[in-house]
C-alpha cells in the first residue's frame, strides 16, 4: 500500500511544517527587536526621503516601526501558506488512483500519521491532482521570497542610514563587527546587513528554481520534487539564521546619531512644506529656491522676505505640524 510517489511527498511536507515554527520565531524576535528600537528612537526627528531626495520630516522611531510592521506582516502569511502543505496524497500510491490499497487506507494512515507526528494532516480532495501538482510548494516558496525581498530592502535602508560616517547620511550607527579594510584605517563596513542581502539573493534564486521545477512536471508525476524541497529547506534555514544574526549582531546594537539628525533637518529645505498653509505653494517654492541659492535656512528667508512673523514660524515648525496627522 506504499509508493515513493505518495510517501516521500508526505514526508517532505511534514519536514517543512516542522521547520516553520523556528522560522516564525526568528521573524517574531526580529520584529520585537525592531519595535524596541522604534520606542528608543521615537523622540528623534529626522529627514524623510523619497527617491533619495529630502521630502518631509519624520521620526526615526517611525522608520524602525515600519521595519517591524513589514517583517511582522509575513508571520501570518507564512502560517496561512503552511496550511497548504497539510494536504497530502498519502494513500494515492503511484499516481493517485490508490492502486494496491485496501478500502479506507488513506483516511486511516493519515489519521495515524497525524497522531504520531503531532501535525494535523488532511487527505487531498483529488489524489491524482495532488500527486502531480506542486502548487503548494510554489506558494510557500513565494512567501519565503517575499520575506527575503523585504529583509533585503530593510538592510539596504540600514546601510544608507549608516553611510558615512561623515560623507553620507550618518543618522544611525551600526555596531562594528569587524575591521572593514586592510588598507583604510578605521573604516568599518555594514557587514551584517550585507550578509542578509546576500542571503536574500540566494532565496530569490531558490524560488526561481522551485518555479521552474514545478513547471517541469509531466503528466501524473513531477519527478523534480527533490530539487524543489532542497531549495525550500535551504531558503528556510538561511532566512532563519540570517534574521537571527541580523538581530543579535546588528539591530540590538544600533544607535541614533541625534546630533546628526538634527543638523541635517535644520539645514534642509523640507520644512518649507509646513509654510504652505501660511503663504501658499508658489511662495513656499520660491522660498525654498532662494534658500538653496543663498545657502540660508527656510526660516531666515521667510523672515527676510517679510512673509511670516517669528510667532507664525514657531507655530509652523512645531513638531506636531512638521510630522503630520499620523503622529498625533
Amino acid at each position: 500500500s506504499q509508493s515513493t510517489n505518495d510517501v516521500y511527498p508526505t514526508a517532505v511536507r511534514l519536514t517543512l511544517l516542522r521547520n516553520c515554527p523556528d522560522l516564525i520565531d526568528s521573524q517574531q524576535a526580529l520584529k520585537d527587536a525592531l519595535l524596541v528600537k522604534a520606542e528608543e528612537f521615537d523622540d528623534v526627528i529626522k529627514i524623510g526621503r523619497t527617491q533619495l531626495m529630502d521630502a518631509v520630516p519624520m521620526r526615526l522611531g517611525s522608520e524602525f516601526r515600519a521595519f517591524a510592521v513589514t517583517i511582522g506582516e509575513d508571520i501570518d502569511r507564512l502560517r496561512d501558506v503552511a496550511n497548504l502543505l497539510r494536504e497530502v496524497n498519502l494513500g494515492g500510491t503511484a499516481i493517485g488512483t490508490g492502486i494496491n490499497t485496501p478500502s479506507g487506507y488513506s483516511r486511516m494512515v493519515i489519521e495515524n500519521l497525524s497522531a504520531v507526528s503531532g501535525v494535523d494532516l488532511v487527505a487531498a480532495g483529488d489524489l491524482i491532482e495532488a500527486t502531480s501538482d506542486m502548487g503548494a510548494f510554489v506558494m510557500f516558496s513565494g512567501v519565503l521570497k517575499r520575506i527575503a525581498v523585504k529583509l533585503s530592502k530593510m538592510c539596504n535602508d540600514l546601510r544608507l542610514l549608516n553611510s558615512g560616517p561623515r560623507g553620507g547620511f550618518g543618522e544611525i550607527r551600526l555596531p562594528a563587527v569587524q575591521a572593514g579594510s586592510s588598507i583604510m584605517p578605521g573604516k568599518v563596513n555594514p557587514v551584517m546587513p550585507e550578509v542578509v542581502n546576500q542571503i536574500a539573493y540566494q532565496v530569490i534564486g531558490n524560488d526561481l528554481t522551485v518555479t521552474m521545477a514545478a513547471e517541469a512536471g509531466q503528466l501524473q508525476l513531477n519527478a523534480m520534487e527533490p530539487v524543489i524541497v532542497l531549495n525550500i529547506l535551504q531558503s528556510m534555514r538561511m532566512l532563519m539564521r540570517g534574521m537571527t544574526v541580523l538581530r543579535e549582531k546588528c539591530i540590538v546594537g544600533i544607535e541614533a546619531d541625534r546630533e546628526r539628525c538634527r543638523e541635517l533637518l535644520e539645514g534642509s529645505l523640507i520644512a518649507v512644506t509646513a509654510l504652505n498653509p501660511y503663504i501658499g505653494y508658489a511662495e513656499a517654492s520660491r522660498v525654498a529656491k532662494l534658500a538653496l541659492r543663498t545657502r540660508q535656512t527656510v526660516r531666515e528667508i521667510a523672515l527676510q522676505e517679510g512673509l511670516m512673523t517669528e510667532v507664525q514660524l514657531e507655530e509652523a515648525f512645531a513638531t506636531e505640524n512638521l510630522l503630520g496627522q499620523a503622529h498625533r
